[in-house]
């Protein structure tokens, strides 16, 4: 089960997840309440795309962090509700169109910078972070504006079923099936060595290129998935969700050197952030401790993931001797 990515790492977030849906349910009963299912995960949606969208940049490696990923959502959110609705362009087709198409441009952009311009991703990513914000608040100064209906139906649940549900569903076997695909071989190829790739005959420049464009096109995603939530536009609705997504790859076992890691593993992690924090809602803790709680998760991911990569070398280095 390749699509698994690397156990080791996958494993113990999911009985991390486990654990902490436990705890929820023992916080407050109505936590598995049927009726509170679409709620849960109209709030753990955009943890989870977020964490995909970070994927493929950090997988092509060189230090690929997107860290444009949560104000392109906001600059999407702010697009539909402040622009695309008010001047009567809310069928799916163009909304859905002109989001995939902003989510491109902003890959397309990013993939440039760092590939081909070779920018330092973080500073790539820096720079499209403050002007997609800019952006957005141009667009949007404060919350406000409408969401068309037909995208508000996806935080409902019909007979039972969830849209949001089924969303997560679509994109988690489209990422099966891209995890079966010469693609994926070639990106992980990159992330581990990319000059080894690149005599091989690997196209480094495209493979990483693509990488961004595919975060960018899930960060689109996320987007309209805080749109359905909110039901309206916020400019800074999406700016948090940059540190979870990579707060969720760290956790969930993909190097940060790219090269090595798995779906499962990050979608797993954005759940546990989802629940960590839920618990801390119920407990009644103050969103600017949630904030700190965050910025420590962060920082013991990233030491785990660098602890993690350490035995690794090491372990490679006494076969290898």
């Amino acid at each position: 089960m390749k699509w698994l990515g690397d156990r080791s790492y996958a494993w113990p977030v999911l009985i991390a997840v486990v654990i902490f849906t436990a705890l929820n349910a023992f916080a407050s009963p109505a936590f598995t309440d049927v009726t509170n299912w679409n709620g849960m995960l109209i709030g753990v949606a955009p943890f989870i795309i977020t964490a995909m969208a970070q994927t493929a940049p950090v997988l092509s490696g060189e230090g690929g962090i997107d860290l444009s990923v949560g104000p392109l959502a906001g600059l999407v959110n702010a697009m539909v509700t402040s622009i695309l609705v008010p001047n009567g362009w809310a069928d799916p087709v163009t909304i859905i169109g002109a989001s995939l198409g902003v989510g491109i441009l902003s890959g397309l952009l990013n993939g440039f910078l760092i590939a081909v311009v070779r920018v330092q991703p973080i500073i790539a990513t820096l720079g499209t972070f403050l002007a997609f914000q800019g952006i957005t608040l141009e667009m949007l100064p404060m919350a406000g504006g409408l969401a068309p209906q037909w995208l508000l139906g996806l935080a409902d649940s019909y007979g039972g079923l969830s849209g949001m549900l089924v969303l997560l569903i679509v994109l988690g076997l489209v990422w099966l099936a891209f995890e079966r695909t010469g693609y994926r071989r070639n990106l992980l190829a990159v992330g581990g060595d990319a000059r080894a790739a690149y005599a091989s005959g690997v196209n480094v420049a495209g493979v990483r290129i693509i990488a961004y464009v595919i975060g960018g096109v899930l960060a689109a995603i996320a987007g309209l998935v805080f749109t359905a939530a909110l039901g309206s536009g916020d400019p800074r609705v999406g700016v948090p969700y940059t540190l979870t997504s990579i707060a969720a790859v760290a956790l969930g076992g993909i190097a940060l050197t790219g090269g090595r890691g798995g779906m499962l593993g990050a979608a797993a992690a954005g759940t546990l952030l989802f629940l960590i924090q839920t618990l801390f809602t119920l407990a009644q803790v103050s969103i600017f401790y949630i904030q700190i709680m965050y910025g420590l998760i962060l920082l013991v991911a990233l030491t785990l993931n660098a602890a993690g990569e350490r035995a690794r070398r090491g372990r490679m280095t006494k076969q290898l001797g």
